[in-house]
């Protein structure tokens, strides 16, 4: 799965095939020059067993805790944000809910009049919402959009957490798409780094200038280095603009749409190909994991 993150391999079958020419691949997984790929349906069974040990946190963690890459860490200064992740979900499969509680679309299965599998359908005019409607392919998934004028997309929310010095994601998860998301997973991932002695900062978008995440942060004993949102009245006055770091906050902070734009577009997270907020969170976290590997060689060999 590694291989599929760094190579921007799309399925399990594309990767097998690979895996019956490339002497690279064969080395990584370590496969002799003759030894027979396996069968793509593999993956489909040991991934279950990957969930249930939690593995993707398991390989970033470690990956952190190598003795070589610690020393390029620190624990004071870290960066926040979220990104959209596209569900394996279409427009179409979102559906008024039923009034029994069981699962959305339960009803008939009856093919489209017209023919085919899919059907015609025309939205203009109907009011969906996560309140009423639910998606019959991905549950889990709900409808948001990005801000003003986008359109709104079945997704679910990736949220990471960077360490400013490197650049490398040190806590990474996936929640439900929802106004709160992004706050309640940035004081989830920060909180693990709160509880020693010393200065944290936290940099951040204007997204997270709310006074209820400002004062938690606080209460924590981290200084929310996050920026004004200039709409409206700001959480963030000049007791923490005034102090130069808080403007290093604001420039270095933008080095985590670098780890969100490979995650999407190498690793092809944009639009994820599981189903569930689980296999999708593990996604996500491997391919953050991905990341901080091929920056790696680069921060390592690089001037002290």
């Amino acid at each position: 799965m590694l291989l599929q993150a760094f190579y921007s391999i799309r399925s399990e079958r594309q990767l097998m095939e690979r895996l019956e020419y490339d002497l690279l691949f064969r080395w990584f997984v370590g496969l002799g020059v003759d030894d027979p790929a396996w069968d793509h349906s593999t993956f489909s069974k040991n991934r279950d067993r990957l969930l249930d040990g939690d593995i993707a946190a398991k390989v970033l963690g470690a990956v952190l805790a190598h003795s070589r890459v610690k020393r390029l860490l620190s624990t004071d200064h870290f960066s926040v944000d979220g990104t959209l992740v596209e569900a394996w979900a279409s427009m179409k499969s979102f559906k008024p809910k039923n009034s029994c509680g069981d699962d959305p679309g339960s009803g008939s299965d009856a093919p489209p009049a017209n023919g085919g599998r899919n059907a015609e359908a025309d939205f203009r005019g109907e009011k969906r919402s996560n309140a009423t409607h639910a998606s019959t392919t991905d549950p889990d998934a709900r409808l948001y959009r990005k801000g003003e004028g986008k359109e709104a997309k079945l997704c679910f929310m990736g949220h990471a957490l960077m360490e400013n010095g490197s650049g490398l994601l040190v806590g990474a998860c996936l929640t439900g798409a929802n106004g709160h998301a992004e706050r309640v997973a940035a004081l989830a991932l920060i909180e693990p780094h709160a509880d020693r002695p010393g200065a944290i900062t936290l940099g951040a978008d204007k997204a997270f200038d709310a006074q209820d995440f400002v004062n938690e942060l606080r209460s924590m004993r981290v200084t929310p280095h996050v920026a004004q949102n200039t709409t409206r009245r700001s959480a963030i006055d000049r007791r923490t603009t005034r102090h130069p770091g808080y403007a290093a906050s604001q420039r270095v902070r933008k080095r985590i749409e670098e780890a969100f734009g490979w995650i999407k577009t190498v690793a092809g997270q944009e639009k994820t190909r599981f189903c569930g907020v689980e296999r999708v969170e593990f996604a996500f976290t491997l391919a953050a994991a991905a990341y901080n590997l091929v920056c790696l060689p680069r921060l390592l060999t690089g001037p002290r």
